[in-house]
């Protein structure tokens, strides 16, 4: 959402509640296999037909070239922002994503809560460390990088992150968060909660962190 308020292409938020296991339906599954979100349909793709994309860090690069923004065309910086977006990628989405999971959903599983926790600390020192030579993750540009980077790292503060012994990492949350796309983002996306638990109100909601189930679920919404 921040890339495309960013970019300025018109486009239409399709509201998918993961709660309600929506991501299941036959008509989402064909736009992500992986039955997962975000997933985006360019109405004037490649060749000017409709193309379906998934993956996070696959559309910014997509909506990046398509729109010649965000993604620097001097070659030393267009891979130093490929390699900051794999880091999201590879590091930051996977183990914040499991340092939440553990400190929400099963915080009596205190190895698990350390290992993921221990983890982020280290990651944000990797960025801290970034940040102190650059004003933006990649380069001396504002870049995809930063806006994969972004959601991620904000909550800092439910990580037990002590912001003082990461000054560059918060002045760089500022710069983030003084930016116009970003503050829309952020009215857009509390007005787009409150439609889906307003929708949600008495339906049926499953497990998502039931994985077991998630795959059963899959398996029954693509046999044939």
């Amino acid at each position: 959402m921040i890339m495309l308020e960013e970019i300025g292409l018109e486009w239409k938020h399709i509201d998918v509640d993961i709660g309600l296991g929506e991501q299941f339906r036959p008509q989402h599954l064909k736009l992500n296999p992986n039955n997962k979100i975000p997933a985006i349909v360019d109405m004037e793709g490649p060749n000017g037909r409709p193309y379906a994309m998934m993956e996070s860090g696959a559309i910014l690069v997509y909506l990046a070239e398509k729109t010649g923004r965000l993604l620097p065309t001097d070659v030393l910086k267009r891979y130093d922002t490929l390699q900051w977006l794999f880091f999201q990628v590879a590091h930051i989405g996977p183990m914040f994503g499991q340092a939440n999971h553990f400190n929400r959903q099963a915080q009596d599983n205190q190895y698990a809560r350390d290992r993921y926790n221990n983890e982020v600390l280290r990651l944000y020192r990797v960025l801290e460390n970034r940040l102190g030579d650059l004003p933006w993750i990649a380069c001396d540009e504002y870049t995809i990088a930063d806006i994969a980077a972004y959601p991620w790292c904000k909550g800092y503060s439910e990580r037990g992150v002590d912001p003082t012994a990461f000054p560059n990492l918060m002045h760089w949350l500022d710069r983030m968060e003084a930016r116009p796309a970003v503050q829309r983002t952020y009215r857009m996306a509390a007005e787009i909660r409150a439609r889906m638990a307003k929708a949600a109100e008495g339906r049926a909601q499953i497990d998502i962190y039931d994985t077991r189930d998630n795959a059963e679920r899959l398996a029954r919404a693509t046999s044939r």
